[in-house]
């Protein structure tokens, strides 16, 4: 029994600013029916997330994952990159 379970979260979503040294800012979307309307929203937040190699570009999607606290709002790290973005 040698695996291990992680109970931190994972998100995945598309990077939106990489202007930071070894910081991304990544746009998470996520759709839910509204109680009342029975409508699909779509709602978005921002996280900040750690990229070590300074690799990911705007508009990549990467998977991002809990971790400890790096800075004042930084507290996820990049998991991995998804799909690449075309570079013009």
């Amino acid at each position: 029994m040698s695996e291990t379970v992680s109970n931190k979260r994972t998100l995945e979503g598309v990077v939106v600013s990489n202007k930071g040294d070894k910081t991304i800012v990544v746009q998470v979307e996520r759709k839910f029916l509204h109680p009342r309307y029975r409508k699909t929203v779509r709602s978005h937040k921002k996280y900040m997330a750690h990229d070590e190699a300074n690799t990911c570009n705007i508009g990549d999607t990467v998977r991002i994952i809990e971790s400890v606290p790096i800075s004042k709002r930084k507290t996820w790290s990049l998991a991995s990159i998804l799909n690449r973005a075309e570079q013009l």
